[in-house]
């Protein structure tokens, strides 16, 4: 049985205030975009009870298959309910460390699939609650739709967004921007006020974003890493209506009234196109 993980851009993404926990109070909204992986989950009838292989293909996979969250996702589902042993076949199309998600995506997908595969007839908000223990954004690509996120983004709210008959443009540059050093330099907005909240700007037209719409990790980002900036300012040339780069970074996408048409230089990228 196989399915498709896709992956998620962040429209806006504001960091309110640090945590008595360590963590960030956070708000941003995560928009689902069709590049995709390919997840595949076969019966492996010759391996032991909840023995599980895991085979990675395409993009290098860095780590342990211990680590992968896609085993995490079938040990965890292993603790409560009886999973035969299976070979996880994963191959990956989404760049990593790209503030794409799409490793939650893979977790996510999994529980899905192993939840049809063997029916176990979870819930939702069951697999909801077992993709949160494998990463804070992970639960919102159970439903996969648009989610106005908070707290440590770990919270959704289903979000009225519907971008259809937009293009986007998502270019990754091949840069690894740390999760933890885009926190630890990021300017803090403290309490927003009202009519600059995420939930009040992301309502306006889309014409009205490049204006209204900021992800505050851009600032000290494109501080450290000018290409990524310039790779924002390449997608304004090639005639994005709205360009920012997605979560913490690096990955940098456009969205454009037709089909775009990307530089030669962005073409040796990573990238994707394609109708939202």
């Amino acid at each position: 049985m196989i399915n498709f993980p896709g992956c998620k851009i962040n429209l806006g993404l504001h960091v309110i205030n640090k945590r008595k926990d360590g963590f960030h109070n956070i708000e941003t909204v995560f928009y689902p975009v069709k590049w995709q992986d390919a997840l595949e989950i076969l019966d492996n009838k010759r391996a032991k009870k909840n023995k599980i292989s895991f085979h990675g293909y395409g993009l290098s996979i860095e780590g342990k298959p211990e680590s992968n969250l896609c085993v995490k996702a079938y040990r965890l589902l292993a603790e409560d309910v009886d999973l035969p042993p299976v070979s996880i076949h994963l191959f990956k199309h989404i760049p990593m460390g790209a503030g794409l998600g799409g490793g939650s995506a893979d977790a996510a997908f999994t529980i899905k699939l192993l939840n049809e595969k063997f029916g176990l007839k979870l819930s939702i908000k069951q697999m909801q609650h077992y993709a949160a223990e494998l990463g804070s954004d992970c639960a919102v690509f159970i439903t996969n739709k648009p989610a106005f996120a908070y707290g440590r983004g770990d919270k959704f709210k289903p979000l009225q967004l519907d971008l259809g008959g937009w293009h986007i443009a998502l270019v990754h540059p091949g840069i690894h921007v740390s999760t933890a050093d885009a926190y630890a330099a990021v300017k803090k907005r403290g309490k927003t006020v009202e009519n600059k909240s995420l939930q009040q700007i992301i309502q306006q037209p889309v014409t009205k974003w490049k204006k209204m719409l900021e992800n505050d990790f851009e600032l000290s980002v494109f501080k450290k890493y000018p290409t990524i900036e310039k790779l924002k300012e390449q997608m304004y040339d090639a005639g994005a209506t709205y360009a920012a780069m997605s979560g913490s970074g690096s990955a940098v996408f456009g969205l454009f009234k037709e089909e775009p048409k990307l530089t030669a230089a962005m073409k040796k990228m990573k990238f994707y196109t394609g109708k939202l």
